[in-house]
């Protein structure tokens, strides 16, 4: 990760709360109403937002896209290159109110679908994809695609990559 601002400032008319102590990277934008909690670490090129909540202590990596509505708890730990759709809820805690909370990490270059939920502890592996609505109850391997609650892999990357081409590519 570059080398961190010191104080994140607001773009004019935008209104958020970032605590003091969070490190923001160059180039990240924080819209409207989101929430950047104590000693969480925001990589360059980042955009957060509107009313996403990202709690104390998570990290996140370099050119991410986190929308609107995202919940992301403490002990989190995101990659570079990753996307979290809308409205996407992680979790830490597995028996709600423990002391004890475990994280979920996502590695470089995942896709996280909207609406889709991670139990605490997962990892989303390498370039893979959560589809839209899903629940991510076990670890994601690399390069796979997972759909469905509870969410099982559905094809390969590869085979994503392709469809998604296909479907750019034809008329409309």
């Amino acid at each position: 990760m570059a080398k961190p601002k010191k104080v994140y400032k607001n773009a004019a008319g935008v209104r958020n709360n970032v605590d003091k102590t969070a490190k923001i990277g160059r180039n990240t934008r924080i819209w409207h109403f989101a929430y950047v909690g104590a000693k969480t670490v925001v990589g360059d090129n980042v955009k957060i937002g509107s009313l996403a909540h990202v709690d104390y202590g998570v990290k996140i990596g370099n050119n991410v896209k986190i929308e609107g509505m995202v919940y992301i708890p403490p002990l989190t730990v995101i990659g570079n290159d990753v996307f979290i759709g809308p409205g996407a809820t992680f979790t830490n805690d597995p028996y709600p109110m423990s002391p004890k909370m475990v994280g979920v990490v996502v590695e470089d270059g995942a896709i996280i679908g909207a609406r889709s939920v991670v139990r605490p502890g997962v990892r989303i592996g390498k370039n893979s994809v959560v589809a839209m609505g899903s629940v991510v109850t076990r670890d994601v391997p690399a390069e796979t695609v997972v759909m469905g609650v509870p969410a099982r892999i559905a094809y390969t990357r590869q085979d994503y990559d392709r469809k998604k081409k296909e479907w750019e590519e034809s008329s409309p």
